[in-house]
């Protein structure tokens, strides 16, 4: 079995000082690929301080030489590409297919759309014509702690440290127990790139020790989570004392508004997109709402697609989504569909258990419940798992306050044929991303949320400017 219990803190892979050992389980075979250190706050402590004494002299680099060391990193990145999938893959169940294109070009995507958003950041501006001896200094905001989840690692990794890393930054990684093998090779991939010692730093730990730790200490200036919005409140909480920056993205409930005009393939692709990923995406469009008159048709056809959507190991080559992440994640899920069920959700596919033919592993049937209500726990609960709420509607206005009417404001989504209407939707649903008729967001476009689903941007200039602070001068002296 893998050992990998060292921490990467100011430039060296180090023994822990207060570590003890946590099985990496493979989520496919409900065994243990690998044995790393879970931290304690000694070993926080050591990385914040070597983060805190390497930032006078990241944040005097030229931007420039920033950027280059980021340019630098995606060389190493794509060069280490296979390594990260298979590692993705056997910790956290991305199937190794989806792992190679999906969850490592995540990675690669963000960070060239940093690299492309920095090359046009004036990080010192003028204020305005009005007056010219003012100027506009974006500068580090300071040590940043950045946890990360376990569902899309690298995707939210590199939202961090490249954002991070461009804004003159000094950081301390703490990525989930859970999935930390890939994350461990990002520390080898910063090495290799030539970042100085303590402007990255990674510890591996759980989040009532090391992350604890972290959003509660005075040196960190800035937190960066990602993960659900409980943790994400507790964080809120410790992090409140010091009065630091606290960034969160945190969970989703989003609607899908399918209107009787939308597209024909508009349908299937809603499903497909909820079972992506084993359904373990924030911005999953868990409830699909359906106008009246196409609803009995969009139900069936719902139940067929995702009865044709295929579950099986994450080491298999293919189009099929794997198992979820963890056992506690599986009863979770296991619980929530019971609970659809008995609250009288009618239940069109999948279901409770494993998968035919599958006895081990953390499998979930890819599930669809249909009249489902408003106030049913399905319908208010994130799952976090490959399963769809149907619920009908009648009028434009129903449908909009069907899909608000949640505590979450992550991603929404629109299929309707009338430009009119998808316009008025995309101004009236309370979420931090509306996505209509099938259009992935653009490069560079901001990723986060509104209400419970957390605050700030992640990606393209967003995602820079929000570990940068906002100096203002006047009697700036002309060169």
């Amino acid at each position: 079995m893998l050992e990998k219990r060292d921490f990467y803190i100011n430039g060296k892979w180090v023994a822990p000082i207060e570590g003890r050992d946590h099985n990496v389980i493979d989520p496919s075979t409900e065994e243990p690929c690998a044995v790393i250190s879970l931290g304690g706050q000694a070993d926080a402590d050591a990385a914040v301080a070597a983060a805190k004494a390497a930032l006078p002299g990241w944040m005097a680099t030229p931007a420039a030489e920033r950027i280059a060391l980021v340019e630098k990193l995606v060389e190493v990145y794509n060069a280490r590409a296979d390594d990260l999938a298979q590692a993705m893959s056997t910790e956290m169940g991305a199937p190794i297919s989806m792992s190679k294109s999906s969850q490592v070009g995540a990675g690669t995507w963000h960070l060239s759309n940093f690299i492309k958003a920095a090359k046009k950041f004036d990080f010192v501006r003028p204020l305005g014509d009005h007056a010219p001896n003012d100027r506009i200094i974006y500068e580090a905001v300071g040590v940043a702690a950045l946890i990360t989840p376990w569902n899309w690692p690298m995707n939210q990794v590199t939202l961090k440290v490249g954002a991070a890393a461009i804004a003159g930054c000094t950081m301390v990684l703490k990525p989930s127990e859970e999935s930390p093998l890939n994350a461990m090779i990002f520390a080898e991939l910063m090495d290799e790139a030539g970042f100085p010692a303590g402007v990255f730093n990674l510890v591996n730990g759980d989040g009532p020790g090391v992350g604890s730790t972290l959003s509660g200490h005075k040196d960190v200036d800035m937190v960066s989570f990602t993960g659900s919005t409980r943790a994400g409140t507790l964080i809120s909480k410790n992090a409140a004392d010091t009065l630091k920056r606290v960034h969160l993205e945190l969970g989703g409930k989003g609607a899908n508004l399918i209107f009787e005009d939308a597209d024909e393939k508009a349908v299937k692709r809603g499903v497909l997109h909820m079972m992506n990923n084993t359904g373990q995406s924030c911005n999953a469009p868990s409830r699909m709402l359906v106008q009246r008159g196409i609803y009995d048709r969009v139900v069936d056809e719902a139940a067929t697609v995702a009865s044709k959507v295929t579950v099986g190991p994450a080491s298999e080559e293919g189009n099929h989504i794997g198992p979820v992440v963890n056992e506690v994640q599986w009863n979770k899920i296991q619980d929530l569909i019971q609970k659809g069920i008995d609250e009288g959700a009618r239940l069109v596919a999948g279901g409770t258990g494993r998968p035919e033919g599958l006895n081990r592993g953390f499998y979930v049937k890819p599930t669809v419940f249909a009249d489902v209500g408003r106030d049913m726990t399905i319908s208010r609960e994130e799952i976090f798992g490959p399963v769809l709420s149907i619920i009908p509607f009648d009028t434009e206005e129903e449908a909009v306050e069907i899909a608000n009417d949640t505590v979450y404001g992550l991603t929404n989504y629109v299929q309707t044929q009338d430009g009119a209407r998808a316009n008025r939707l995309a101004q009236q649903l309370r979420s931090g991303m509306v996505e209509m008729n099938g259009t992935s967001r653009a490069a560079g476009s901001p990723f986060g949320g509104m209400k419970q689903s957390g605050n700030g941007r992640e990606g393209g200039v967003w995602g820079i400017e929000d570990f940068l602070e906002v100096k203002a001068v006047s009697g700036w002296a002309a060169e």
